[in-house]
């Protein structure tokens, strides 16, 4: 092949470095996130990554956003644009957060890395802004504020014990269709029962 008929590289984007290091993250942790790393697992070199971003921690400040996008803003706009009643939301939240638990690496390896500086104000965030949602639809659904958020937290205790096994020990979950129905549908009434 010449030159004339190769074909020219693409220029790798910003995301591509954020996506990178989230695989790195999920692989093996914070730590795992190098320069080096990061050139092979694009496939280019270290330059590329200094013409995107000041260095590691600018790289690792998009990735983490990248990913909050991912498993927090989205999932929450999705879920308001899809359903009106509060009750319909609570529960498609759920479905929505158990299956992004499942699929979410990159969840677990921060809350290992938690008080990282750059991954602690993430989490935090993170965690602010998904426990008013779910408060927020308790109380919709007619729940006193203080009920409506210790509900919530439960929620999310729930979700990310949910996320841990699934990782560790997903021969605990339920996989058959009507089994993960049921067993959600249980999830939307416990959480929800007067």
């Amino acid at each position: 092949m010449t030159d004339a008929t190769a074909r020219p590289r693409r220029r790798r984007t910003p995301e591509d470095w954020a996506d990178a290091a989230l695989g790195l993250i999920a692989e093996g942790g914070l730590a795992a996130v190098t320069v080096d790393a990061l050139a092979a697992r694009v496939g280019t070199t270290k330059g590329s990554l200094y013409h995107h971003f000041a260095g590691r921690e600018a790289l690792l400040d998009a990735a983490l956003a990248r990913w909050e996008d991912r498993t927090t803003t989205a999932v929450l706009r999705d879920v308001r644009d899809a359903a009106f009643d509060p009750a319909a939301m609570l529960r498609l939240l759920i479905v929505r957060v158990v299956a992004t638990a499942e699929q979410d690496p990159v969840g677990l390896a921060l809350l290992a890395s938690a008080h990282h500086p750059a991954v602690a104000p993430v989490l935090e965030r993170v965690t602010d802004t998904r426990l008013a949602a779910v408060t927020g639809l308790f109380t919709e659904l007619g729940f006193a504020p203080d009920e409506a958020r210790s509900r919530a937290l439960l929620a999310y205790s729930a979700f990310l014990g949910h996320g841990q096994l699934a990782h560790s020990t997903p021969g605990v979950l339920p996989h058959a269709k009507e089994d993960r129905r049921a067993y959600l549908d249980q999830v939307v009434r416990l959480l929800s029962a007067r």
